[in-house]
């Protein structure tokens, strides 16, 4: 269960942080992304970053 959530906890950090980058307009691909300067897919990836943190915190207490 703690690889799980681990895993879990990695993909969702790094989708939310590409999500937060297009949303911000910093990452600005691909080209024909429709979240590309969308103020609320910055949002939507903050928030997909907090929960694949919180994933790893709760692995490594799993111990």
């Amino acid at each position: 269960m703690t690889t799980i959530l681990r895993i879990i906890g990695i993909a969702a950090l790094l989708m939310g942080a590409l999500w937060t980058g297009q949303g911000l307009g910093l990452i600005m691909w691909p080209a024909s992304s429709f979240m590309l300067a969308q103020t609320q897919w910055a949002y939507i990836g903050t928030g997909l970053m907090v929960l694949g943190a919180l994933a790893l915190w709760r692995a490594g207490k799993r111990r």
